[in-house]
């Protein structure tokens, strides 16, 4: 996928790329082995601030879903700070989503699929990915999405 047809499509869907945020602890953003790069963890964040709730209980599933994606934004401004160039993204590899869910919360998937579909809106049949999505007890800060990114880069 071309430089221009990745940004187009961003800016067809009214995304403006945050900058990319910084290690909250002794970690980094992104890690790349050969044209493989593993983004870390990305937490949904509402105003600037974490995005606070447990869904099932405090969160529907559509606000799930909305946070999934503004995670998904956010792991999109990683990887292009990461590459300087989302034209060099070969594919979307893997999504791993952590649900901040109750007992009896099972829409996790549909949750997550707030950020799936954003990389496909974005990266076309690149975005196309395969995906894990869990319900756990709790997120950093109380949030209720937390999302993970593997992307294969094109070699130069």
């Amino acid at each position: 996928m071309s430089q221009s047809s990745v940004y187009d499509r961003l800016a067809a869907a009214g995304i403006t790329l945050p900058v990319a945020g910084a290690p909250a602890a002794a970690y980094v953003m992104a890690a790349q082995t050969g044209n493989v790069v593993h983004l870390s963890g990305h937490i949904a964040r509402k105003a600037g601030q974490p995005w606070v709730g447990r869904l099932g209980d405090t969160l529907t599933t559509e606000e799930g879903r909305a946070a999934a994606r503004s995670v998904a934004i956010d792991l999109i401004a990683t990887l292009h700070a990461h590459t300087g160039d989302l034209g060099r993204v070969a594919r979307v590899v893997k999504l791993v989503s952590l649900v901040h869910s109750d007992a009896t919360f099972t829409e996790q998937h549909l949750v997550t699929n707030g950020a799936s579909e954003l990389m496909v809106e974005v990266f076309g049949e690149q975005g196309k990915h395969a995906r894990s999505a869990f319900g756990v007890a709790q997120l950093p800060f109380g949030v209720c999405v937390e999302i993970e990114m593997i992307a294969e880069l094109l070699t130069n």
